[in-house]
């Protein structure tokens, strides 16, 4: 009983202490959650950072500590999701196909006309996902480990 009581405490308060954080280092930000080790991922990380004019992501790798934390904090099972993973703090959180409407959307400009595809049902633009991700490592391939930000891209990321 005091062990259950002492591990609800423990989470509680690792619960709060990200949603604090959160709410310190990304307010009115988007947290983008991604493969870390992924060469297709990275890629399109550094495309949102190079046209993300209004500074409104933040960047987590989910293989991070932070990245594990987030995803526990808002329920997503990351052993049921290897996808890119796009949180409104708050708010809402996407994934799949989703994410990366939703991501195209905040970009902006020529960017949001990829947002036609929200006209396909989500099963269908999923299956498209899934089949590119299932595949990323074998056509892009993968890196030992999570990349290093520059000084100058270090504020992107969480």
């Amino acid at each position: 009983m005091i062990a259950s009581f002492l591990a609800k405490t423990n989470k509680m308060e690792i619960l709060s202490k990200i949603a604090s954080f959160l709410a310190k280092t990304a307010q009115n930000k988007k947290i983008i959650l991604f493969d870390g080790v992924c060469n297709l991922c990275d890629s399109s990380v550094q495309f949102i950072i190079k046209h993300d004019k209004k500074d409104v992501f933040r960047f987590v790798a989910l293989q991070s500590e932070l990245g594990i934390e987030i995803c526990n904090y808002i329920g997503i099972d990351r052993s049921k999701i290897d996808s890119i993973i796009l949180y409104n703090p708050g708010v809402a959180y996407y994934y799949k196909s989703s994410a990366v409407l939703e991501i195209c959307d905040e970009l902006g400009g020529i960017y949001s006309l990829v947002s036609f595809f929200k006209i396909l049902p989500e099963k269908i633009r999923n299956y498209i996902y899934d089949y590119i991700a299932k595949n990323r490592y074998k056509w892009y391939g993968k890196k030992e480990s999570c990349m290093i930000p520059t000084p100058e891209l270090k504020a992107k990321f969480l």
